[in-house]
């Protein structure tokens, strides 16, 4: 499947196959395939929590103003975007630093700098921690989707469900927002996708 075929097949499923379970090797190679999404200074700020077990689905549709894809879908991620990530003390920004010693684009004694550098950029507010981790981890979040269209799923993404509901269910800590639920899984035999809705063409999008 080339991208424009990705890009047009990929839909916002409602029905999927409840029937049909995702297996793990299928799930870290779209995990690992995303993976790959661009993000600043590579600091790469998400983590996913993954949702597999029915009793734990049924408390998230709860949550989730009782959307029937969220039970039926054989697996939700639950998309973080970590407001810590440009902290050099965070485990990620870590090897992000090591791996730059490593290839030769930084020096050990440039940790301090690289320290300033990400704070003066991603922590001179909440405000720009918050945007640094929604806009990294929202390309993670899309690159996702194009990963499960790729290998043959189909997938939802959700802005509808209760935040801090989801964030005390789920154990998830004060650091991580929470941009999305994404349902994952196969589309339930008989259902007909609609053609896809409007979108604005080159001359809507690009303005003066």
């Amino acid at each position: 499947m080339d991208f424009a075929e990705i890009l047009k097949k990929r839909r916002a499923v409602n029905y999927f196959d409840p029937n049909r379970d995702v297996d793990e090797a299928m799930l870290k190679k779209i995990i690992e395939q995303a993976g790959n999404a661009p993000s600043s200074y590579n600091l790469q700020p998400w983590k996913l929590k993954v949702v597999r077990d029915p009793a734990r689905k049924q408390a998230l549709r709860e949550l989730a103003f009782n959307q029937p894809k969220v039970t039926e879908a054989p697996v939700i991620f639950i998309v973080l975007a970590d407001r810590d990530g440009w902290k050099l003390e965070n485990a990620t920004a870590q090897n992000v630093f090591a791996d730059f010693v490593k290839a030769g684009k930084m020096s050990e004694d440039q940790r301090d700098w690289f320290s300033g550098v990400t704070s003066g950029l991603y922590g001179r507010s909440p405000e720009a921690s918050q945007a640094f981790a929604n806009k990294n981890t929202g390309l993670f979040a899309m690159s996702l989707m194009y990963a499960t269209t790729a290998n043959g799923l189909e997938s939802h993404p959700m802005d509808g469900f209760d935040h801090e509901g989801v964030r005390k269910e789920f154990n998830i800590p004060d650091n991580f927002w929470i941009p999305m639920l994404i349902a994952v899984g196969y589309l339930n035999p008989g259902t007909e996708v609609p053609p896809k809705a409007w979108r604005q063409s080159y001359e809507d999008i690009v303005i003066d």
